[in-house]
């Protein structure tokens, strides 16, 4: 019920209300019961099902979908969770997260401004001229504030993809193909010869071994990709007379198994282990493998997100399923700091990977502090300040490193479950918006209970501002 009040679902209804359609198919659905049922799901780390259900049972739950009185009956059908994903896309969703920062900032700004507002008369002058040189100077404003960044991989929900496992099981999907084509002409004609038996007997054979050598892994990559082959060419030769019988699924698994036919073949002819645009599953095939160089993994399987936290708020930057080099994110995360606040950050710490020379150079001609040791070679004998400065600045990255942390152990970054690159994407974007409307009930609950110790402590008869201006904060 608290979380309800915390976000601006007027402007959210006016600006996306237009992705509900009122004319076609089922009734329309309002903006606020899908992103409040997609928060209630994220936030309790349910199944579509589940959350159906609980909205079903939880009258609180209710009460944040907007409804005026408790109805013991399910808002919808669980696969419409699928169509508030695709709607409410990761980029509407950054723009919702904005939406309630912004709410947040500007309360505290009146907050501040009440306060200010207690001051004697010759305070109150001095702002007021400070104020106006400020408007008739043309001065960039002066650097304010802390920007922490770091990048992260969220890992989807496949298998550990090999080479061996992802040419069977394109070799299986072009045997379903082949059967969905020849099945007008059972009993007419013969069914063209997959050698499926066998193919998989030559799978199994190295597959089942703990540990098989190198070659004869690659002898039995070459056996699978010929099979594919040979399936591919029956295909074509069905095709055309029959390319409408097949579903939409098996249409797209088609073109991703011809894919990986020629990924793979191409690897196997040139002796190389990787390749553009490498394909590692079949079901999903917008997932890339992320060369992270960590300890437990090396490879992580999944999109590719830069994160940037703001004082306590966490904003999504950039999601990208193709690998990059995090670097890159810097200027346009910097820019981007600007265009919310008004003003370049004063310090931005990151990690090794974003001090290059071209982004120190960046930070130098705005006036910015970048976090980490100057280059060169290092200090034998560092002098205590810049040993205390050095510490300080990797404890001020802990923030955003546990942000990443809670983002993975508390929701759901560590396995991503939606299967489609869209859906996906929403699903990632929904963990940072979560993650900050919890951040802003821990605000509001500490205010609230600090109001009651202290109207339990002060007398009741005691009038101070401090007492409203506190009361009114909260």
């Amino acid at each position: 019920m608290q979380l309800a009040h915390l976000i601006p679902w007027d402007e959210i209804e006016e600006r996306y209300a237009e992705l509900f359609s009122e004319t076609h198919g089922a009734p329309a659905i309002s903006a606020r019961e899908a992103v409040a049922s997609l928060i209630i799901k994220e936030k309790l780390g349910l199944t579509d099902e589940e959350t159906v259900e609980q909205i079903r049972e939880k009258p609180y739950a209710q009460y944040l979908l907007g409804w005026e009185a408790f109805r013991d009956e399910r808002p919808f059908d669980p696969s419409m969770m699928v169509h508030f994903r695709k709607r409410l896309s990761d980029s509407v969703l950054a723009e919702i997260n904005e939406l309630i920062i912004e709410k947040a900032n500007s309360s505290d700004e009146d907050d501040e401004g009440d306060d200010e507002s207690d001051g004697s008369s010759r305070g109150e002058a001095s702002d007021q001229s400070a104020q106006t040189d400020e408007r008739e100077s043309d001065q960039e404003p002066p650097n304010a504030a802390s920007l922490l960044m770091d990048a992260s991989c969220t890992p989807a929900d496949i298998r550990y993809p090999t080479d061996l496992s992802l040419v069977n099981e394109a070799r299986e999907k072009s045997e379903e193909i082949i059967d969905a084509l020849h099945r007008p002409d059972i009993g007419k004609t013969v069914k063209p010869r997959t050698y499926r038996r066998k193919a998989r007997k030559d799978y199994l054979s190295v597959a089942k071994k703990r540990r098989p050598s190198a070659k004869q892994i690659r002898k039995a990559i070459g056996k699978q990709l010929r099979y594919l082959w040979r399936n591919l060419n029956t295909i074509g030769e069905l095709a055309p007379r029959r390319l409408v019988l097949l579903r939409s699924r098996q249409y797209r698994n088609l073109l991703v198994c011809t894919e990986v036919y020629r990924q793979q073949k191409q690897m196997y002819d040139s002796a190389t282990r990787s390749i553009s645009g490498r394909i590692v599953s079949i079901s999903q095939p917008h997932v890339r493998p992320i060369v992270r160089g960590k300890a437990a993994t090396a490879v992580e399987f999944g999109a590719k997100i830069s994160l940037s936290k703001v004082k306590q708020f966490v904003y999504l930057d950039r999601l990208s399923w193709e690998p990059y080099h995090e670097s890159e994110d810097l200027p346009q995360a910097v820019e981007t700091f600007r265009r919310r606040h008004g003003y370049y950050p004063r310090c931005v710490h990151v990690d090794a990977i974003y001090r290059t020379r071209a982004n120190r150079r960046y930070c130098k001609e705005r006036g910015i502090r970048i976090s980490g040791p100057a280059l060169g070679r290092p200090k034998k004998h560092p002098s205590a300040e810049e040993t205390q400065h050095t510490v300080h600045d990797e404890r001020a990255r802990i923030p955003i490193e546990g942000a990443l942390g809670r983002a993975k152990r508390a929701f759901s970054l560590s396995r991503v479950m939606a299967k489609r690159a869209d859906t996906a994407a929403t699903s990632i974007a929904l963990v940072v918006l979560v993650m900050n409307l919890e951040t802003l009930l821990k605000i509001s609950s500490f205010a609230l209970y600090l109001v009651r110790v202290l109207l339990s402590v002060w007398p009741a008869r005691r009038s101070c501002r401090a007492e409203f201006r506190l009361l009114g904060a909260a």
